[in-house]
């Protein structure tokens, strides 16, 4: 069995992914971390940026830790100093990266994390699916979900809707992605 390349997601009802500096607490007004189990299950490894990497390492010293335990990569051009022993930084190219953290899930999802490392697969055709955790609230400003100049549009599939709470859940497969 091998395992899918999924981009997740946490998304203000207006499409921010982070509020103004790159501020991520409004999330779990809506959601606990341990809230969907079988996400974190299906979850083998995680790929994520450098930003990304500082914003959840300041997040899990508020204990608001994702219940996750497999190995977790962060792509980077400056690898910390000294570096995160529980963590592998990888400075090469994203389809490497990808590489690398897919075979280290272990026949389970490689999660992507992070507005950039997500454009990034979607500009190369790494993404199998998106899943996105709509959150009831209007942030006005922040980090997009998928913006950038020039970027090419990707077709989705929807596969599934639920709610949880006062979260929706949607789950697509990518289509059609631009290959850079």
């Amino acid at each position: 069995m091998s395992g899918k390349v999924v981009v997740n997601r946490s998304m203000s009802l207006d499409g921010f992914i982070a509020g103004p500096g790159h501020a991520m607490d409004w999330i779990f007004d809506s959601v606990t971390p341990d809230e969907f189990p079988e996400i974190a299950a299906a979850t083998g490894a995680m790929l994520m940026g450098r930003r990304t990497y500082e914003v959840g390492k300041a997040m899990d010293a508020g204990e608001t830790e994702y219940p996750f335990s497999g190995p977790e990569f962060v792509l980077t051009h400056e690898p910390p100093v000294p570096p995160d022993p529980a963590v592998t930084f990888l400075t090469g190219d994203i389809g490497e990266a990808v590489a690398a953290a897919l075979d280290a899930a272990g026949g389970r999802n490689l999660e992507i994390l992070g507005a950039d490392v997500a454009r990034q697969c979607l500009q190369r055709g790494l993404v199998d699916e998106i899943l996105v955790y709509v959150i009831p609230v209007l942030l006005g400003d922040g980090t997009r979900f998928y913006s950038s100049p020039g970027l090419a549009r990707v077709d989705l599939e929807p596969l599934d809707s639920t709610r949880s709470g006062a979260v929706t859940i949607l789950r697509f497969r990518v289509c059609k992605q631009s290959s850079v």
